[in-house]
């Protein structure tokens, strides 16, 4: 099983000096992928120069988007950004892409929430015209850059439910269905649906499955993994962003390493682990773990 870090991009009073210094820790750490998710709200930082950033001081692991929230945006732009980004990192972009779940978001940047589901199928076969280099309508210039892995960039889809895990076998090279306790129950249960998606579609070849966990290793481990949970789920009301803060566990050494074997016993290809802070603690400690 693979093991990747995310970035601590909703992490408050982070610079220049911590954002690049964490991506060398990974990039020189016993890690597989680095990612980095998007959020709109809050004090977040962008995830598209977040991971550019990244990819120009790393030269190892593979860059994930985790995820994209592609329905928010324009399908031939963020396969340009995510071509430029391939160059960048010389071929070692992975893309997952989702619907996410905040309609604030949407409204933010000026996207209807309204179809989601079925524009997010369209843009996927949009970019990967885009990749291949075709015309797009008569009149425009293929639109560039061309990447180092061309039409082949791997793109994942975020999803956990049968609908949408159904819907993702028509065209995603694996599925990002993250139960965040990491517990191995929530994510043997995703796996299995995506196993059956992917028979079901009529397709031989597996699904690569990422799963992932919230996690703090930092000082105040769990202080930080609840606040940071509650301030992540709290655009589903106060009560429910208390109730699911309050059962997260991952916030020992013993702990981590127990939902890394969960995941392993799930079934998973790749875990993305993603930090409650930017402390350099987060990234030090699981390191230390698993070496």
């Amino acid at each position: 099983m693979k093991i990747g870090m995310c970035m601590p991009y909703m992490t408050r009073d982070y610079d220049r000096e911590r954002i690049l210094t964490w991506a060398r820790k990974i990039d020189n750490g016993p890690f597989d992928s680095l990612s980095c998710g998007e959020r709109i709200a809050g004090h977040t930082y962008e995830m598209r120069t977040m991971l550019a950033a990244c990819a120009a001081v790393t030269e190892r692991v593979r860059i994930i988007s985790a995820l994209y929230v592609l329905p928010m945006h324009s399908a031939v732009l963020s396969a340009k950004e995510i071509a430029t980004l391939d160059v960048i990192s010389n071929g070692r972009v992975a893309a997952s892409v989702g619907v996410g779940g905040r309609e604030t978001d949407y409204r933010a940047v000026g996207a209807s929430f309204a179809k989601r589901h079925e524009r997010m199928d369209q843009q996927v076969a949009e970019m990967r015209r885009v990749w291949r280099g075709e015309t797009l309508f008569e009149g425009l210039d293929e639109v560039g850059p061309k990447s180092p892995q061309g039409a082949d960039i791997p793109v994942y889809a975020g999803a956990m439910g049968p609908k949408a895990i159904a819907r993702a076998a028509q065209w995603a090279q694996g599925i990002y269905g993250a139960s965040m306790a990491g517990d191995r129950e929530g994510h043997a249960a995703i796996f299995e649906m995506a196993r059956e998606a992917w028979r079901a579609a009529g397709r031989t070849d597996k699904p690569y499955l990422i799963g992932s966990f919230w996690f703090s290793l930092a000082p105040n481990a769990k202080e930080n993994l609840h606040g940071y949970v509650y301030d992540y789920m709290k655009y589903l009301g106060e009560d429910i962003g208390r109730g699911v803060a309050s059962s997260m566990t991952r916030h020992t050494p013993d702990s981590v390493l127990e939902a890394l074997e969960n995941l392993r016993a799930a079934g998973a290809d790749e875990v993305l682990m993603v930090p409650a802070s930017s402390h350099y603690d987060e990234v030090d400690k699981v390191i230390e773990l698993l070496r």
